[in-house]
C-alpha cells in the first residue's frame, strides 16, 4: 500500500508539472488580442487556464502558460471554433508565510477569449 501511495504521489507531480496538450482542433484555432476579422460570426466564450494552489508550484511558468493557451485553443475547437480574440491574460500566485519567512509563486494562467468561426481566407487559411 506504501508503494501505491508513493507512486501515485510521483504520477501527481509529473502529470502537473506538464502543459496541457493541444488537441488536432485545437491546432488550427488561431488566437489574438485583435477583434475578429470581418466575415466571423461569434460562437462563444472560452476560459482557458493551467494549475492550481498545488500543482502550480510543481509546474514551470513556461508550462503554465503554454497549457492555459493550449486549454484555450483546444475548447475553442470544441464549439466549432477557429479564431479566439484574447480578452484577457492573468497569473495568479500563492504564497505561503510562516514565522521563517514567505514567498509568492505563480500556480496558475487563466486565458479569457471571445471565439469565432472565420473564413479561411479571413485568417490566412
Amino acid at each position: 500500500m506504501k508503494k501505491f501511495i508513493i507512486s501515485s504521489g510521483v504520477i501527481m507531480l509529473m502529470v502537473g508539472c506538464s502543459s496541457i496538450e493541444v488537441t488536432p482542433n485545437g491546432s488550427k484555432v488561431i488566437v489574438s488580442p485583435n477583434p475578429a476579422p470581418t466575415g466571423c460570426k461569434y460562437v462563444g466564450q472560452v476560459v482557458g487556464n493551467q494549475g492550481n494552489f498545488f500543482t502550480g508550484d510543481w509546474t514551470s511558468n513556461k508550462n503554465l502558460e503554454e497549457g492555459a493557451m493550449n486549454d484555450l485553443k483546444n475548447k475553442a475547437g470544441e464549439i466549432g471554433a477557429n479564431y479566439v480574440q484574447l480578452l484577457t491574460n492573468k497569473a495568479g500566485q500563492t504564497g505561503s508565510w510562516s514565522s521563517y519567512g514567505g514567498s509568492m509563486n505563480q500556480t496558475n494562467v487563466t486565458n479569457l477569449g471571445n471565439a469565432y468561426k472565420c473564413p479561411e481566407s479571413a485568417i490566412g487559411g
